[in-house]
């Protein structure tokens, strides 16, 4: 047995490139749990351990309570919204993300919401399979290209984003009050500090921000109601940004022309929520960050991430609370 042992606990479902990173550790003990082990248990296995990797399972105070020896939480993926980050601020605890792992991943899906809605991909499938060919100008289609996009949050994935539209020859605003508007403009794109001026201009818009308080409702009605009738809206970020009532409003009054959700306020999906149901809406269930690479990237980085802690080293561009070392 190796001195100092460590010991990290690991979602089961986690991608077996990243199990491997873990196990090739001789100084490393790695146990694993499932997402939906019942909460006395889970926190029974935090007895003990040092470090704790998470994907779907939010990880609270109680939980961190449970975890006396525990020294680095990583996220297998860059939202953190289900960690209580304050209760690890008390223990001196860093949270880490995975960093660019998913970035392109996301971007990458984002556009494909924008081509899905420009090109109207669900109506012109249905026009061949039921033999409507005659209908297809029914569903008029448009171009991405000369249009403007209008991108909220400018980091790691909407950086991304920016780079592939400005290569289809879109014109690409920046809304995006922590950036400064040199590095925008350096990017190729145009700084847009108005919100509600630059929705109005905007053919497409993409949201790409944090969950924070202050953007929970960011788009609401009065802002939904800036944006062109023929403007459509794609949301790969966190539910709640969006207000969801008043983006159904819109949608069913022409408001805008359509939306693109891969994230909603209440996941899975409520029944009575009828967003997901109309026709120019496309959804997916919270897996824009998801494909078999990028489930590698985050695996991998997560650990390593975790692992960088415990060697003393700790990776402080993927920290979250970068102020529990001071």
């Amino acid at each position: 047995m190796t001195a100092n042992r460590k010991k990290l606990l690991l979602p089961q479902a986690m991608s077996e490139a990243g199990w491997n990173v873990a196990r090739a550790r001789e100084d490393v003990e790695v146990v694993g749990f499932h997402d939906l082990t019942p909460e006395a248990e889970f926190r029974a296995m935090l007895a003990d351990v040092d470090g704790v990797l998470l994907w779907g399972r939010p990880f609270r105070a109680g939980d961190i309570a449970a975890a006396p020896n525990l020294k680095a939480v990583a996220r297998i993926g860059v939202g953190y919204d289900a960690v209580e980050v304050p209760a690890l601020d008390a223990r001196k605890i860093p949270l880490l993300i995975a960093g660019t792992a998913n970035s392109v991943t996301v971007a990458e899906h984002a556009i494909y919401f924008m081509m899905h809605l420009a090109k109207r991909g669900f109506d012109q499938h249905e026009f061949v399979r039921t033999g409507r060919w005659r209908d297809k100008m029914q569903a008029p289609i448009v171009d991405l290209f000369g249009k403007t996009l209008l991108i909220i949050g400018f980091g790691k994935i909407g950086t991304r984003v920016a780079a592939r539209c400005l290569a289809m020859e879109m014109t690409v605003l920046v809304h995006d009050p922590y950036i400064a508007q040199d590095v925008i403009r350096a990017r190729g794109c145009i700084p847009a500090p108005d919100l509600n001026a630059a929705l109005a201009k905007a053919d497409f818009v993409t949201i790409h921000c944090p969950k924070t308080p202050g953007t929970v409702g960011l788009i609401n009605a009065e802002r939904l109601a800036c944006m062109k009738k023929t403007a459509f809206l794609v949301n790969t970020a966190r539910g709640g940004i969006i207000d969801e009532p008043a983006l159904y409003a819109a949608l069913t009054t022409g408001g805008i022309a359509g939306a693109g959700l891969d994230v909603f306020a209440q996941e899975p999906v409520e029944p009575e929520n009828q967003i997901p149901h109309l026709p120019n809406v496309i959804t997916a269930p919270h897996m824009a960050g998801v494909t078999l690479e990028s489930l590698d990237r985050m695996a991998v980085t997560a650990v390593q991430n975790a692992l960088s802690v415990l060697d003393g080293r700790p990776n402080m561009e993927n920290v979250v609370n970068t102020a529990v070392f001071g």
